[in-house]
């Protein structure tokens, strides 16, 4: 069902100083500029992993709420969620609900309650 890591989030304080961390430190830049996403309440960038389409993304929450934002205020700074490339995600998500997985559904994304995975927020992503 699972296929390979498809791309991490991590949740920052400040992009900015996140970005020039990463940059110096780890040698990862950002594809392109950080980029305002208000319908999602967040500031991200993405950092590509080599050429495999795999990427980090950074997001900063803008202004209050959102789910970068609340996650930040109770958890601070780390991983916000890791996305799992399935082949069919009608098909992952039907099998995993029939295991009794507790599944958030928003739009056209799928994600795994972090109740039932030790904390940690998985989303699904169709990858063919």
């Amino acid at each position: 069902m699972h296929k390979w890591i498809d791309h991490i989030v991590v949740r920052v304080k400040d992009l900015d100083e996140t970005l020039a961390n990463y940059d110096s430190k780890l040698g990862l830049k950002p594809s392109e500029g950080p980029k305002d996403l208000p319908h999602m309440g967040m500031r991200a960038a993405i950092m590509p992993l080599g050429d495999s389409g795999r990427f980090i993304e950074l997001a900063e929450p803008l202004g209050e709420g959102g789910a970068i934002g609340s996650s930040l205020e109770k958890r601070g700074e780390g991983v916000h969620l890791v996305a799992l490339a399935v082949d069919d995600l009608a098909a992952a998500t039907a099998d995993l609900k029939a295991k009794g997985t507790r599944m958030i559904e928003s739009g056209s994304q799928v994600f795994i309650h972090p109740g039932e995975t030790n904390g940690v927020m998985y989303q699904l992503i169709e990858r063919k």
